[in-house]
């Protein structure tokens, strides 16, 4: 196929506005089209309404969210005043993303017919096309700009393109046909041997900054940099007959060599192969997107990341070699030492974009140095879950994107896939899947150091984060002040006419005493080691309300909505900000402090005297600490070793009160007797921990 059919995301900027206008409807038009022609793969109307598999809606439900999608963003940039369809975009807008691999969804959905959402997917493109030649528009085009939003909508249905050629490749057979838009590789031979190639060490850069001239998810924005040491990678992605020999040795059937929750998936699924494989009286097949094929040996395997681990364990095994996945860093290592180059407008030289044909390809046809295919044919999982760039930000018309990946379960696959365009295809495109989810991924192994265990947040569930809103922003509960503005005041009160320029709040969660603080700090920033939680923070500051549901019985739910300018903090909102972060490993540049609040901090951090042996080096002489936490100490937070009171130590008591003194006394004073401050957590209309957390404020020397 010509690279021409598949236009390039356009860049941002340029300097001739009705050129840029007729650019972008080109981008626009191609996207839509390219979908509308992909659901031609569909042999009739039943292959819209039967569940191609239970962890997913039918495919209806992605034909018509994309076009929702586009009206709901754009009510909210501005670019419209009114919805198509209100029932349309309620039905088509939530439930994209795949669930866990044992949470089947039985739920039954009364959907409108293949032609009314054809019909308003028409009426969607020529509102499109006229705010495209109408809108105002002012060059370069960044955030803050409504046209971003239009970017968006198109890119976002640049991701569905793949995912639904996904759920089509998982749809019945009978139920999908050929289509010439749609042909796949027929080229294939015998698998070469996949030798490991020497990868020299070199520093790595990943992020993009605000100006960058091509449209960018959130969780592509900001900075990371890493010295990557010498390591080996496969010459190859692992081709379908290398993981033959995988399967022919049991390793589907032999538990030692996968994860714990891959273990399950396994069990659960019955997997003893490759998904889109199958056996045959003619031997094994390859299920393609609309066809099934004699096995191509010399393709990329694919598969998910719990089967390329449970392989790079055998392999490992096998050779005695510290065989795993690349991490995120690593690829992008070798993506600089093979020299590989983004897309221009000539045709790729990657099976990439859909330049080509609709499948993948031999893994040895497309070159990138010494190695092969480090872009493009399959995606390429990775060890590393998705994580927050430093200074990363949540796009406000967009704030569910990323951050409910944040969770450690999640993992980056890079490189793209036969099909991935726009912005997928581009070097700085960080996508993540749950382990089990199938996409166009396969994967190839690296010989490296072992990889360090990650700390990720232990705490994080939709119950959790539905409380700590009601803690922050809710009713309060027997008569107990709001904890979180208790704290604020008691800080500022301590304050008196000190100087209250910053303010740090230190395990901030959902951010009330942040806002409290900035009634009389010039700036506070809240960080907080969740980035959920964070969000809640993040979206009161931009839109001015959250809501959320509380339990009331049972499966029973009671609905809240609170709203910045109700609590008397909407005027401060612009004085606040959020990150996350790490408080036993903050960045260097949180310095310049007037108060640091750690509200309920100390008692859930991994290493609490490393973050208070160096809390100093955060504050301004003559500013204050103010610690606050009931001392609930607990080995799944916390190591034994590690607590800082509320053991035997020789025999002797010691408290955690002893515990911070013995810490901090270096650095600062004791203002005042420690005061006890109660606080109420509500779980249900009929149950409540109620609890008292130690507070003592230390002034630095």
């Amino acid at each position: 196929m010509s690279s021409s059919q598949y236009l390039r995301t356009p860049l941002l900027t340029g300097d001739n506005i009705e050129a840029k206008r007729k650019e972008i409807a080109a981008y626009f038009n191609a996207t839509f089209e390219r979908y509308e022609s992909l659901f031609e793969t569909l042999a009739d109307d039943q292959a819209y309404y039967q569940q191609a598999i239970p962890l997913r809606h039918p495919l209806i439900f992605y034909y018509g969210h994309t076009a929702t999608f586009f009206v709901n963003k754009l009510l909210l940039a501005g670019l419209i005043e009114q919805r198509i369809d209100p029932k349309f975009e309620s039905m088509f807008a939530i439930g994209v993303d795949e669930m866990s691999w044992d949470d089947l969804d039985e739920t039954h959905y009364d959907w409108p017919t293949v032609a009314e959402v054809t019909a308003y997917r028409q009426v969607l493109k020529q509102v499109i096309n006229t705010i495209i030649a109408t809108a105002p528009l002012s060059l370069p085009i960044n955030w803050q700009s409504p046209w971003w939003t239009i970017m968006m909508g198109i890119e976002h249905e640049q991701i569905h393109i793949e995912t639904s050629s996904v759920l089509i490749r998982q749809q019945s057979l009978d139920l999908v046909q050929t289509h010439d838009a749609w042909r796949p590789w027929t080229e294939t031979g015998i698998a070469p041997v996949n030798e490991l190639v020497t990868i020299s060490a070199g520093n790595i850069a990943v992020g993009k900054s605000a100006d960058d001239v091509i449209y960018g998810w959130d969780n592509e924005y900001g900075t990371h940099q890493a010295e990557i040491s010498q390591f080996q990678a496969s010459q190859f992605l692992v081709s379908n007959q290398q993981f033959l020999t995988f399967i022919e040795a049991d390793g589907y059937l032999e538990d030692q060599y996968w994860l714990e929750e891959g273990l399950q998936w396994k069990n659960f699924s019955k997997a003893r192969h490759p998904t889109f494989w199958q056996q045959t009286e003619q031997g094994w097949q390859l299920r393609l997107m609309t066809e099934i094929v004699t096995m191509p040996w010399d393709w990329p395997v694919e598969i998910n990341y719990h089967e390329a681990k449970a392989f790079c364990n055998w392999k490992a095994a096998q050779t005695g070699l510290a065989v795993r996945l690349p991490t995120e860093d690593e690829w992008y290592r070798i993506y600089d030492y093979a020299g590989v180059e983004e897309l221009t407008t000539a045709q790729a030289s990657a099976n990439i974009h859909g330049d080509y044909m609709s499948s993948p390809c031999p893994v040895n046809h497309f070159a990138h140095g010494e190695l092969y295919d480090v872009v493009g044919n399959v995606w390429q999982w990775t060890e590393t879950p998705i994580y927050p760039l430093d200074g990363f930000q949540v796009h406000p018309l967009y704030d569910d994107f990323t951050m409910p990946t944040y969770d450690g379960r999640h993992n980056l696959f890079k490189g793209g896939s036969w099909i991935s365009s726009g912005n997928e295809s581009r070097k700085a495109a960080r996508y993540a899947f749950r382990k089990h989810f199938f996409q166009h991924a396969g994967f190839r192994y690296v010989v490296a150091e072992e990889l360090e265990e990650q700390v990720v947040s232990n705490y994080e569930n939709d119950k959790m984060l539905s409380e700590y809103a009601e803690f922050h922003y809710g009713d309060s509960y027997f008569d107990v002040d709001n904890f979180p503005q208790a704290l604020a005041n008691i800080a500022i009160e301590a304050l008196g006419d000190k100087p209250a320029g910053k303010a740090l709040d230190i395990g901030c969660a959902v951010g009330r005493a942040s806002f409290e603080l900035a009634k009389h700090f010039d700036h506070v920033t809240g960080i907080d080691f969740s980035a959920r939680l964070i969000n809640l923070g993040v979206q009161l500051a931009a839109q001015g309300v959250i809501r959320y549901s509380i339990m009331d019985e049972g499966e029973l739910m009671l609905h809240r909505e609170r709203r910045l300018e109700e609590l008397g903090l909407a005027s401060v909102a612009d004085k606040v900000e959020f990150l996350q972060g790490d408080a036993c490993n903050l960045k260097a540049h949180f310095k310049g402090y007037d108060l640091v609040l750690a509200a309920n901090l100390i008692d859930r951090l991994y290493d609490p005297a490393l973050f208070l042996s160096s809390i100093h080096q955060r504050i301004n002489s003559g500013g204050l600490l103010l610690i606050a936490s009931p001392y609930t100490w607990l080995e799944a937070h916390t190591k034994k070793q590690d607590w800082l009171g509320g053991i035997k130590k020789d025999g002797e008591n010691v408290t955690t009160l002893d515990g911070l003194k013995a810490v901090l006394e270096s650095h600062f004073d004791l203002m005042t007797a420690p005061q006890q401050v109660p606080f109420v957590i509500r779980e249900t209309s009929r149950k409540f921990q109620h609890t008292l957390s130690d507070v003592t404020l230390w002034i630095k020397r």
